[in-house]
């Protein structure tokens, strides 16, 4: 059985204001992002390259294992998604490589970074470095002039507020803008004041927000970043954070229970687990071929 055709982003961007696109590190958490009734995803670094390769992404990886990646999440549902593209994994031909390997996927936007390879961190205010604007200003613009279809949108991300405080972060934005990016990303705001201003001096151009659950950083509901100007919301870490925390929970019962320390009750839950499971790996489907076609 096919599956239907991929919508665009933007079209994903239109329908829902702000759009609101929780990150799937794999295909299960793809297609469950999915049966929940999201328009569209993201594939970020952090969460993916935890999930496959248990690294974290300062740099570590390149592009064939972000590609591999990608590769699998993509086939598992035909909804629209972004995906991180990094620094574009080097210098301009690298960008221009970057951009036809991930339209190739299926990719709807890519994010360029202009946070250094070198000493790359995971919490964009921790950013210890931004390349200079003209560098990362030719990676857009290569990025743009190499992609094959014009509806794949072209995403800039800036992590200056880290280095450099938000005016250098929103000078940023507004070349990125000027140059033609589809859309921008200021990544690191830490309070509604950051958030108003960047709505404020970019009124008018498509504006990402990443949320994040942590002490030290704001939790708005999508729409009050929506009333401040803002077209997409972002959760990187929601997922891949709950995942972790029920893995490594279940796993200390469990060698407890090994060791005859403490008895482990099986999960109340884990009927409809097994239910959520079976759907979202669309066992039915799998099982209805085996009728009639099988020996």
């Amino acid at each position: 059985m096919s599956r239907p055709a991929r919508p665009t982003l933007r079209s994903a961007l239109d329908a829902e204001r702000p759009l609101v696109t929780p990150l799937a590190h794999d295909a299960l958490s793809a297609r469950l992002i999915a049966a929940a009734g999201f328009r569209a995803f993201a594939i970020g670094g952090s969460a993916m390259l935890a999930a496959r390769f248990g690294l974290p992404d300062i740099g570590l990886a390149a592009l064939g294992e972000m590609v591999d990646g990608i590769r699998d999440i993509a086939a598992a549902t035909p909804l629209p998604f972004l995906a991180d593209g990094d620094d574009g994994y080097g210098d301009a031909k690298s960008v221009a490589r970057t951009v036809a390997a991930y339209e190739a996927l299926g990719v709807g936007g890519i994010l360029i970074e202009d946070q250094v390879r070198t000493g790359k961190q995971q919490r964009a205010e921790r950013a210890r470095a931004v390349c200079d604007v003209e560098t990362i200003v030719q990676k857009l613009r290569c990025a743009l002039a190499a992609r094959g279809d014009p509806e794949t949108m072209i995403i800039g991300r800036t992590d200056a507020f880290g280095v450099s405080g938000l005016d250098e972060a929103l000078r940023r934005a507004e070349r990125f803008l000027a140059v033609g990016a589809d859309a921008v990303f200021v990544a690191g705001l830490k309070s509604m004041d950051d958030y108003a201003r960047v709505g404020e001096a970019l009124n008018g151009a498509i504006l990402s927000a990443a949320l994040f659950e942590a002490a030290d950083m704001p939790w708005p509901a999508p729409q009050e970043l929506a009333a401040l100007g803002f077209r997409h919301v972002s959760y990187p870490a929601s997922l891949i954070f709950r995942v972790t925390l029920s893995l490594r929970n279940t796993l200390r019962a469990l060698r407890e229970h090994a060791e005859g320390r403490v008895a482990m009750q099986p999960d109340a839950h884990a009927l409809d687990a097994r239910k959520a499971l079976d759907a979202a790996l669309e066992l039915p489907r799998w099982q209805d071929i085996e009728r009639q076609f099988g020996s």
